[in-house]
């Protein structure tokens, strides 16, 4: 074979070698070049979804600042709705001349402080407490509806009575007299009917005492509660067998009791009593003493001793337990 001939043998097969090494050479760097841009790709979408997450939990956690925001002002303003009640009922106990009204308006006004001190120890969260505490509010803003009409219609009663009266004056001074001697007359039977409708606890005390009957002064020396009261004379009280009863309350509002079942009723309701005497009463003034066995754990706190007879509070008495 020529040599020349041998030359263009070797060099076309060199280069056919050289091309398939080329494009070898490109197809893996293209591949290299795709899967780089993939990965940036990729990169970008997490990302993406990084800053989306956050974005979301940013936005969640403004909305849930907005809603504890929400409840705290609504905790707020209910707060001011119940003192705005407890002040009205005060204006008006100070506006009404008729002693059982002023009666009946005080316990009222106790029971919205009892419910806007449960109130202010509720959390602004608390979605079901809340509610049931607006509820109360519309019960107790419906009650005192039913007394400033009857509030108005006493001020009507009194106007025109005052009208009246100016006019039996100018004409008889004889009939003033008899008016004045009636009006007298009826104060003092509306007094009567007031004393003979419910007994009056008086004089009201709670000793905290050891195992020895000696006044005990701090939580860890007490074995027993005793309790000293009178019942005031009243000669127009219905006479018999009067069974008392004496809730003491502890600073969270819970009832001593020793079982959930001794319960009276009392407003429509039954509630639960520490304890409860029989006694005779006689129209005379009665001294009366119980005595609570201290077995339940003691917070220091105020404390308070309610007195109970005939459906009606009776009496009440405050005190204070230290450590």
């Amino acid at each position: 074979m020529p040599d020349h001939f041998i030359d263009i043998l070797l060099n076309t097969t060199f280069a056919r070698s050289f091309i398939h090494v080329c494009m070898d050479t490109e197809k893996r760097e293209t591949k290299e070049i795709n899967k780089f841009s993939l990965l940036i790709v990729a990169v970008i979408v997490l990302v993406l979804i990084l800053a989306g997450a956050g974005y979301y939990i940013f936005h969640q956690k403004q909305q849930m600042e907005g809603l504890v925001q929400t409840f705290d002002l609504e905790k707020e303003s209910l707060e001011d709705e119940y003192n705005e009640l407890s002040m009205t009922y005060e204006g008006y106990k100070f506006s009404v001349n008729n002693d059982s009204l002023v009666a009946l308006l005080s316990t009222e006004q106790a029971k919205v402080q009892r419910l806007l001190e449960e109130l202010r120890t509720v959390k602004a969260t608390n979605a079901k407490e809340i509610s049931r505490l607006k509820k109360e509010l519309e019960t107790l803003r419906k009650i005192m509806r039913n007394y400033v009409a009857q509030i108005d219609s006493l001020h009507k009663e009194n106007t025109q009575l005052k009208e009246e009266n100016k006019e039996v004056v100018k004409k008889f001074q004889q009939a003033t007299s008899t008016a004045a001697n009636l009006k007298k007359e009826k104060e003092k039977l509306t007094e009567r009917v007031t004393l003979a409708s419910r007994l009056d606890a008086t004089d009201i005390s709670v000793t905290p005492v050891n195992s020895r009957g000696k006044l005990a002064k701090k939580i860890s020396k007490m074995q027993q509660f005793v309790v000293n009261f009178k019942i005031a004379k009243n000669i127009t009280a219905p006479v018999g067998e009067k069974v008392l009863y004496v809730r003491i309350m502890k600073p969270d509002d819970d009832i001593l009791v020793k079982s959930r079942g001794n319960v009276f009723a009392f407003e429509g309701k039954d509630i639960n009593y520490s304890m409860k005497k029989l006694i005779e009463y006689e129209g005379e003034e009665v001294a009366v003493t119980m005595y609570w066995d201290i077995e339940e754990f003691l917070s220091p706190g105020t404390y308070r001793a309610d007195i109970f007879a005939d459906g009606n509070l009776i009496g009440r008495r405050s005190f204070e337990l230290k450590d």
